[in-house]
């Protein structure tokens, strides 16, 4: 602590205790305890105010010593800012957030999934499966919603957790703290002109946030699941599944990363079964950390034909997101027209109906209306014509969302 705070000093040129406070995340009583055991070790000492400045607050520097031994501990580790917390701290912390414990109605469920047009029996899964949560595998055909039910999963949650920014283990700090992960819910600063520091609700080492979302894709590799060491700074950033806890950790499109399948979720087994994961330092030291994330498998491929029995036994709940019947896709088209202002025509969809889905066995999928009415709108756009529908316009779009199968000749 007190070689964060004198590197905090030096690389912010801070004078002032409620500065330091902010830039340490600690609050004022305790920054003014760590000054003064600094000062005691005639490493940090007080100066005069600059004339003409305003204000009574007493200003320090560090020493020349001070100075020293801040420029030393900047070559062991180039860390300085917000006071990590120790991981067995955070560990209690956890427990106390985990996601475990969030009981979700099928109301919030039905509100969290916006204009979706689902079927009953589908929040019949679901809702037992996010309030457990345990490991969810969401299958079925390309293109009916997989990935829009995910991101309504996290948003049924609506709650908020304390996120730290940094966490120490054996001297080493991690960065747990990601804008790109984590939502700021609430900010927290004393207030100096204050007796009674009311403006100070939680312990600033941690971030007030939503529930953090992580969503990767076939970017996805097995590394990016690693403690991952800064040479430069001499620091760790957390892996994916560490900065997610709390929250959900989104694997959308499994079966297009380099790595197999049945890699990838082998690399969850131990964190899903034992509810902790094991990282390790770059000396080759292994510890646990808490593993207390609801994970999200999402494939387009028939779990069979990518996992073994081993691999499906342990995840949890298998859920299969198939196309929406005739009736419901007609919800989905008049919710889609309704949304881009275009009126429904009813020889248009005739056509459609009698003509254009019986030549692929009428199997319908979420995403049909979006793409044929923004393709009709596209085309109305470009000839300078109102946005509307026909049966003329159907066929262009249809056109558009299929490739006939044929043999290129190169």
């Amino acid at each position: 602590m007190r070689d964060i705070l004198l590197k905090t000093i030096f690389r912010m040129s801070l004078f002032r205790i409620t500065d330091i406070a902010r830039a340490i995340c600690l609050p004022i009583p305790q920054t003014i305890e760590l000054v003064d055991s600094a000062r005691a070790g005639q490493l940090i000492e007080a100066v005069a105010s600059a004339p003409g400045s305003t204000g009574s607050e007493a200003r320090f520097q560090l020493t020349e010593s001070g100075k020293a031994r801040a420029l030393d501990a900047l070559t062991q580790s180039e860390y300085y800012g917000a006071m990590p917390v120790p991981l067995s701290v955070y560990e209690k912390q956890i427990k106390a957030q985990t996601i475990r414990n969030i009981q979700i109605t099928r109301r919030q469920l039905q509100i969290a999934m916006g204009e979706l047009v689902l079927p009953p029996s589908l929040l019949d899964d679901l809702g037992p499966a996010v309030s457990s949560g345990r490991s969810i595998l969401l299958y079925g055909p390309p293109g009916n919603g997989k990935s829009s039910i995910s991101n309504g999963i996290r948003a049924a949650m609506g709650d908020k957790i304390y996120v730290p920014r940094a966490v120490v283990h054996a001297g080493q700090i991690i960065s747990v703290y990601d804008p790109i992960v984590h939502t700021i819910a609430e900010r927290s600063d004393d207030n100096p002109s204050l007796l009674r520091q009311s403006g100070n609700r939680f312990d600033n080492r941690y971030v007030y946030c939503e529930r953090p979302t992580v969503i990767t894709g076939g970017e996805l590799t097995l590394d990016m699941l690693d403690l991952k060491f800064n040479p430069v700074s001499r620091t760790y950033q957390a892996p994916l599944q560490f900065k997610a806890t709390g929250g959900v950790f989104i694997i959308d499109d499994l079966g297009r990363q380099e790595e197999p399948p049945q890699a990838i979720v082998n690399r969850w087994i131990v964190p899903m079964e034992m509810n902790y994961d094991i990282l390790a330092l770059q000396s080759g030291e292994k510890f646990i950390v808490p593993f207390d994330t609801l994970v999200i498998f999402s494939t387009n491929f028939h779990p069979n034909e990518i996992f073994d029995q081993a691999a499906l036994r342990r995840i949890f709940y298998k859920i299969k997101i198939d196309g929406p019947n005739q009736t419901d896709f007609l919800k989905i088209f008049a919710l889609v027209a309704k949304k881009r202002r275009i009126a429904l025509d009813e020889a248009s969809i005739i056509h459609l109906m009698k003509h254009k889905y019986p030549t692929i066995n009428n199997v319908y999928s979420n995403y049909q209306p979006v793409f044929l009415i923004d393709q009709m709108i596209a085309i109305c756009d470009f000839e300078g014509q109102p946005r509307h529908m026909s049966p003329g316009l159907i066929d262009r779009a249809w056109k558009n969302m299929f490739v006939q199968a044929e043999t290129i000749i190169r």
